[in-house]
């Protein structure tokens, strides 16, 4: 196996791995914002409807298919908005180092096709 077939594997861990943590950011926000009842409703419900939307639309599996510019933005939104929600709550460094993985991650799967 080359080198570059290994960085390429990497790549799509790296990309899973942020996928679980959007869907953990969506929960931890969730958690600390709400009061009450509410607070579970949406450390549960917000992770729960990103992961419906991801893969229903999102997923190169997905049963939705959209264009290479509806997905893009569908993943700022899906991406971009756990960076701010988490930034929200005071988490501002991790924010900032998730969204740079995330931006290289982007940029190598766009360079590498992926």
């Amino acid at each position: 196996m080359s080198l570059l077939a290994i960085l390429k594997s990497i790549n799509l861990m790296l990309r899973f791995l942020l996928e679980l943590v959007s869907l953990f950011f969506m929960g931890y926000w969730g958690y600390k914002t709400g009061n009450g009842p509410v607070q579970w409703v949406l450390a549960i419900g917000a992770p729960l409807i990103m992961a419906v939307i991801w893969g229903a639309m999102g997923d190169p599996k997905a049963a939705i298919q959209l264009s290479a510019p509806l997905h893009l933005v569908l993943e700022i939104i899906v991406f971009g908005l756990p960076v701010l929600l988490f930034g929200e709550v005071g988490k501002t460094e991790i924010a900032w180092i998730f969204g740079c993985l995330l931006v290289v991650n982007r940029i190598l799967m766009y360079i590498w096709k992926q």
